[in-house]
């Protein structure tokens, strides 16, 4: 799961998928600026996956880096501008088949400069297609 700053968006779709899959999965999240690095959750990110019953004060978040690609079979983007920056650090078609926007044709918005309701909304959309995104990789298992 891949967002700009790994404070927002990406942590909670990595919560939310995890909670969707068997501990034997591997879910991580990462962003494509180091702003924040080793940096907690933003804290409405936090309060909004608390609400829906789910701990993700423990991430910590981290860069994405060209590593990645070799140690995930799938990536999730957020918005075009993060698929941009994944893309970029893809040395072979392999490691751009594995890269996608994670709405598909349409990008999470970033609730960063938003209230509270950003955030659920956020949740809600992030929930909804982890759900499809769990059912996909146990049928594909």
């Amino acid at each position: 799961m891949v967002c700009l700053g790994n404070i927002c968006r990406s942590p909670l779709a990595e919560g939310i998928l995890k909670s969707k899959l068997p501990d034997t999965f591997t879910v991580d999240s990462a962003g494509t600026i180091d702003n924040h690095s080793g940096k907690s959750p933003d804290e409405r990110s936090i309060a909004a996956a608390k609400r829906n019953g789910l701990d993700i004060s423990s991430q910590s978040s981290r860069l994405f880096t060209s590593e990645d690609f070799a140690k995930y079979d799938r990536i999730y983007c957020m918005d075009r501008s993060n698929l941009k920056d994944v893309l970029s650090l893809a040395k072979s078609h392999g490691d751009r088949s594995k890269v996608s926007l994670i709405l598909e044709d349409a990008e999470v918005p970033d609730p960063y400069w938003g209230v509270d309701q950003d955030f659920d909304d956020v949740y809600k959309t992030l929930d909804e297609v982890c759900g499809r995104i769990a059912e996909e990789i146990q049928q594909n298992a």
